[in-house]
């Protein structure tokens, strides 16, 4: 791996037990027992992901909400300590900077989480549009652990090394707990579909990684009795693809809007102001010319970012993620295709070298959300 790659406090661990890959300009483990062992763990039991390469800054002082109000599509005034939102930051034509979580940690103070590749421009986009207001910006990215434990027995793992009782703590709202001798922030969101939980671990810079690698090794042995597994980057995507997530740089971008991914219900239209409303506007009024869709597969193929998807011989689209569900056994993907062929239910069909291969638009998620996910009944 080159020198120049950024690393997280676990890379011992990813070194010594995973395949180590780079990623959004880290080195990092692409899996460890195996992608389709890991996505499979956490869909029926528990894994626990390092995610300490993704971004999170605090944004804190007396003009927090009004900053927060102008750079975010979400209503931000109306949130209570504790409780958090998914959102994206906007250009002024209505593309997407980046996509990311914020919680309100207190009634002035803020905390956002987006991706890893996008760590510098998005400090440095908020830190230009924070000109004029009252708010102060720190980039605590390499000053806080962060493992994401994700599965139905996320909450029996964490559990068993936690006095709070766990069940309380709702979908998308955070609270501050220990774990054993550990004072952590958690919040309740999954990037899997499945539920589970985000450990923070504050405090902690890159120099001092043993508080990292004894939290983790507890996660694990609290996991046990669940059949635990350490999850890298290759289940990560899988798993987010098969619930119909999207991932930055490929699904969404600061080409796409929210309305043409399929994400209108989280834009405030009735908000004063916020960047890039008026472009959105305007499209909504003019009508999309294309929108996002899953794509699932009927017969054999994996199906890869950039394949073009077809339907009655023409091309309709191309596909901005794929790859083979461990789950469902077929070849499952995302992509942008005109808005006449966007229903569900639509016949496509994918051009995997020079096959034309049947699939069709199915719903988000892929799977049946009565027997996965966070709706599951069984």
């Amino acid at each position: 791996m080159a020198n120049n790659l950024k690393r997280t406090h676990l890379i011992d661990f990813h070194r010594k037990y995973g395949q180590i890959t780079k990623f959004a300009g880290f080195e990092h483990a692409l899996w460890y027992d195996g992608i389709q062992s890991e996505h499979m763990v956490v869909r029926e039991a528990v894994g626990v992901f390092d995610v300490t390469h993704m971004g999170r800054t605090i944004v804190e002082g007396d003009d927090a909400i009004m900053f927060l109000e102008r750079i975010l599509p979400r209503k931000i005034s109306n949130m209570v300590v504790k409780q958090g939102r998914y959102s994206f930051f906007l250009n002024e034509k209505g593309g997407m900077v980046d996509d990311l979580t914020l919680f309100r940690l207190s009634e002035k103070k803020f905390l956002l989480v987006y991706n890893a590749g996008n760590r510098e421009k998005d400090f440095f986009w908020m830190q230009k549009n924070s000109i004029g207001y009252d708010v102060r910006l720190e980039d605590v990215s390499d000053q806080v652990v962060m493992l994401a434990v994700q599965g139905p027995k996320a909450i029996n793992t964490l559990q068993t090394i936690c006095d709070t009782n766990l069940t309380t703590i709702k979908r998308y709202w955070c609270e501050w707990i220990k774990l054993k001798e550990h004072s952590v922030l958690v919040t309740r969101t999954g990037y899997t579909g499945e539920d589970g939980f985000e450990i923070y671990l504050w405090d902690t810079p890159l120099e001092r990684k043993e508080k990292a690698e004894t939290l983790l090794y507890l996660i694990l042995k609290a996991g046990e009795p669940y059949g635990i597994k350490p999850c890298g980057l290759g289940a990560r995507d899988t798993l987010r693809l098969e619930a119909g997530m999207c991932l930055y740089d490929h699904d969404i971008d600061d080409t796409t809007t929210p309305l043409e991914a399929g994400l209108g219900m989280l834009v405030d239209f009735d908000k004063q102001d916020f960047i890039g409303k008026e472009s959105l506007i305007k499209q909504r009024e003019s009508g999309l010319t294309r929108s996002r869709v899953c794509i699932r597969l009927e017969e054999k193929g994996i199906p890869r970012s950039g394949f073009e998807i077809y339907h009655n011989n023409s091309k309709i689209g191309s596909l901005t993620s794929g790859t083979y569900s461990p789950l469902l056994k077929t070849g499952i993907g995302m992509g942008y295709v005109g808005v006449e062929y966007a229903a569900v239910g639509t016949e496509a069909y994918v051009k995997i070298r020079d096959n034309f291969v049947r699939s069709r638009v199915v719903e988000a998620p892929f799977y049946d959300t009565s027997k996965y996910g966070v709706k599951r009944k069984t």
